[in-house]
């Protein structure tokens, strides 16, 4: 090689490397911080008057507070599968279930990003809990784990955006007993939710969730901590989300909003009008087309979720009217490993539910099978205990029936007139037609998803997928994976 050509060699690689690192800087940084079984409304920002959550609350104030976002499924596993592929967990085959696997077939925007010059990586809990290696993965599908954001960012090359998801434990079970009395929260503030009981230890128990909530706030404040000192936080997309709601009776694992609203944060300095507010509705499973859209990457064709980016961008948008929501198997709590399908549909008006197979216990077999304990759908708690114990009670058995007892087959509630989603009115007349077009828009969106339970209601195949949970202790391992 001459002398000139060298010289117009190495140039032309300066200006090469010098262009992908201007591409690079242009794309913002992304960060999800992701809590495990927060329920909607349970923020300062968002009205709670008892948690404090300083700096929720900050990012919320310089970027966007969204007002109804649900996850597609009130489960860990299919939640978090949603969120990394854009996708229903029903259009995930395993993935649709607590403890299964993800198969990799399925695009998942972290490794999109990765492929596309983000470093990628994960503290915490990523997706999951499941088998990583049953669905192709050598590693969590969530990224490459580190010790902590701060070795994370330690070891980011210069010129590369990031990607990085922080997976709390918080505030997910067990909880240590009275640690939120302990910490100068009230128990006489605590404003209980109608579908609970109104008792002390009710009241002490969402204390104790309350503290984790805090926990929780308090390791996203050291994880922005980190990001200004390395002065990444101008160019970086804050998430702040959850992947499901309380781990209380009628919450978690279940289609109510105590189950699927969750909160949903973001902040992009400069780029996000601070302290805005969006009430369209929106799901988990936008995410991962909106980080796509933001970082310039094309949206692969078979994400069902849509970009939120309009929105950010306050431009007019359509079809963010509702939102839909399902559930298959959560843990492996009745005999024959059969789960609880259902599907349902959430507007600004009602909540409408399907429960395809309205003879078995919605929230698990009274008695130990494998996992958990008696209805082991429902978290171990102090709370579950004294529903369950005092179910005689007169006060207490409407309790026990909305949380434990078996279900119609079909659920319709009038928000308007019972937000707390107490009140089953489908067998009302008045509410005839209402039905009709919720269960058309239903369908129709099953059809256009490819559910199988559009064609087949008692569709078995995700009753079959293999279950790695291990047995609780006392229950025999009844069920072995493929």
């Amino acid at each position: 090689m001459s002398n000139t050509s060298a010289w117009l060699f190495i140039v032309t690689g300066f200006f090469i490397s010098a262009r992908s690192m201007a591409q690079n800087q242009l794309r913002p940084n992304i960060l999800i911080v992701i809590a495990d079984d927060w329920s909607y409304g349970h923020a300062g920002i968002y009205g709670d008057k008892v948690v404090k959550t300083p700096h929720i609350d900050s990012v919320a104030k310089e970027g966007v507070l969204f007002l109804n976002a649900f996850c597609t499924a009130s489960s860990c596993t299919p939640s978090r599968a949603s969120l990394l592929t854009g996708r229903y967990p029903h259009q995930l085959d395993a993935g649709a279930s607590l403890w299964g696997y993800l198969p990799k077939k399925y695009s998942n925007y972290t490794e999109i990003l990765q492929q596309q010059g983000y470093y990628v990586g994960l503290t915490g809990k990523g997706w999951g809990p499941g088998n990583e290696e049953a669905g192709g993965y050598d590693y969590n599908p969530a990224g490459k784990r580190f010790k902590d954001f701060a070795t994370f960012i330690a070891e980011k090359p210069d010129d590369s955006p990031f990607s990085f998801w922080y997976g709390s434990s918080d505030p997910h079970r067990p909880y240590e007993a009275g640690t939120g009395a302990a910490s100068g929260m009230r128990a006489d503030e605590v404003e209980v939710p109608g579908w609970l009981p109104d008792v002390s230890v009710v009241r002490n128990d969402i204390l104790d969730y309350y503290f984790e909530i805090e926990r929780f706030d308090r390791q996203l404040g050291e994880i922005i901590k980190v990001l200004r000192i390395a002065g990444q936080l101008e160019n970086t997309l804050i998430v702040i989300t959850s992947d499901n709601g309380m781990p209380f009776p009628r919450a978690k694992a279940t289609m109510y909003d105590s189950g699927t609203k969750i909160p949903l944060i973001m902040s992009w300095k400069g780029r996000i009008k601070p302290g805005s507010q969006i009430n369209e509705f929106v799901s988990l499973m936008d995410l991962a087309p909106t980080f796509l859209d933001l970082s310039g990457q094309e949206i692969p064709s078979e994400m069902t979720g849509t970009s939120l980016l309009p929105l950010l961008k306050k431009e007019k948008v359509k079809d963010r009217k509702m939102a839909f929501v399902e559930r298959e198997r959560h843990a492996n709590v009745r005999i024959g490993d059969l789960g609880y399908p259902a599907r349902g549909i959430r507007t600004a008006e009602y909540l409408y539910i399907q429960n395809y197979e309205s003879d078995r216990w919605p929230a698990g077999d009274p008695e130990l099978y494998h996992s958990v304990g008696r209805y082991g759908d429902c978290d171990e708690s102090p709370t579950k205990d004294y529903i369950i114990d005092n179910k005689d009670q007169s006060v207490i058995t409407p309790f026990f029936n909305r949380a434990f007892a078996k279900h119609n087959p079909v659920e319709l509630y009038d928000l308007k007139k019972d937000p707390n989603q107490l009140n089953n009115v489908a067998s009302d007349r008045k509410y005839k037609q209402v039905i009709e077009k919720l269960k058309k828009q239903l369908y129709h969106w099953q059809v256009r998803t490819e559910d199988p339970r559009a064609t087949d209601p008692q569709h078995v195949k995700f009753d079959q997928y293999p279950y790695f949970g291990p047995p609780v202790k006392g229950a025999p391992s009844v069920y072995k994976p493929d």
